[in-house]
């Protein structure tokens, strides 16, 4: 669990996070959500400590990470798996090597050992045929993969993801989310996504933050956030009329009605 107690961050005289609290459970798809600008990048930045905080308390399993010494820190970031927005992959190095890499930073495992490792999670993420492939020579949805095995390598207790979904096909994106949600339970992480896609945001949004202008506009799950009455969050969320059209519909559903006045039980 990780808990967001009363954040602030501003740049000069631009207040970017402006008291804003929060808890990211454990065993949850925790999703950030909000308009360019809107401070959730800065939001997780302040989250894994590349941005220092100007107030407030973030709090890892009740731990003080605002406090923390740097070797407790360096400890802690060993307890964290980062999935980035690029899949940051080094293009010199094999999938393997790719995976095995935080492997040979922070542990000091035989290479026997490591490369059981690292192809446990590729097999995980349906990659076990890929340890020898460069990343030029495997699709955007696979290089996806190969970022969520690397991040999921060390059993992290924490797992962030950046724009997990960017430069992906609809139905591949689907896939990532599944694969994300599927081992956020698995390993029982507190998973923290910051995300614009909002096919995730209904499939696997177990808890959601929407940010607006640097605050926490609304706060609850994805069967929560089609009844929401926050109009910020509703312009955002059900832009086209077409979502427009769905919101509608679902609330029809809830009163037990459909188009046209007919009703679910006849």
């Amino acid at each position: 669990m990780i808990e967001i107690k009363d954040l602030h961050k501003s740049f000069g005289d631009k207040v970017v996070i402006n008291d804003v609290s929060a808890v990211m459970e454990a065993g949850k798809a925790n999703l950030i959500i909000g308009a360019s600008g809107s401070g959730k990048t800065v939001f997780m930045k302040c989250l894994v400590g590349l941005f220092e905080p100007d107030g407030g308390e973030i709090l890892y399993s009740g731990q003080s990470f605002t406090v923390m010494e740097e070797e407790q820190r360096k400890e802690l970031r060993q307890q964290i798996g980062m999935l980035f927005q690029g899949s940051a992959l080094f293009d010199s190095q094999t999938v393997e090597q790719n995976v095995m890499f935080p492997l040979d930073m922070f542990t000091r495992l035989t290479y026997t050992e490591k490369l059981k490792k690292v192809n446990e999670v590729l097999d995980r993420v349906n990659l076990n045929d890929a340890n020898k492939k460069f990343p030029a020579e495997i699709s955007g949805g696979m290089k996806k993969r190969v970022g969520i095995a690397r991040a999921i390598v060390l059993n992290p207790k924490y797992l962030f993801c950046d724009e997990p979904n960017s430069g992906l096909d609809p139905q591949t994106s689907l896939v990532i989310d599944k694969l994300i949600y599927e081992v956020t339970k698995e390993f029982n992480m507190t998973t923290v996504i910051n995300t614009h896609d909002m096919n995730s945001v209904m499939e696997i949004g177990d808890h959601i933050i929407y940010m607006y202008e640097g605050e926490k506009e609304w706060e609850g799950s994805n069967k929560q956030i089609i009844y929401s009455k926050s109009k910020k969050l509703n312009d955002f969320i059900f832009a086209s009329e077409f979502l427009q059209d769905v919101k509608a519909m679902r609330m029809l559903d809830a009163e037990g009605k459909v188009p046209n006045g007919k009703n679910d039980n006849n």
